[in-house]
């Protein structure tokens, strides 16, 4: 399994898991493509957040 907690390894038109901030305490994960990469940082330890092309907002668990 790819990090997702290192920018370099997401890329926009990645499939990806996100957490959404409302679903942190139950690990609730979203799948969907990246449109918009919204960490600057090199690295994130809880994931990158990224935006997806349906408009949610979280962060990165897995890259598929």
């Amino acid at each position: 399994m790819i990090d997702g907690t290192v920018r370099s390894n997401i890329k926009i038109g990645s499939r990806v898991m996100v957490v959404q901030k409302e679903d942190q305490r139950t690990g609730n994960l979203t799948e969907g493509v990246v449109t918009r990469l919204l960490t600057n940082s090199k690295n994130h330890p809880r994931g990158i957040k990224v935006m997806l092309e349906d408009g949610v907002v979280g962060r990165v668990q897995e890259i598929l």
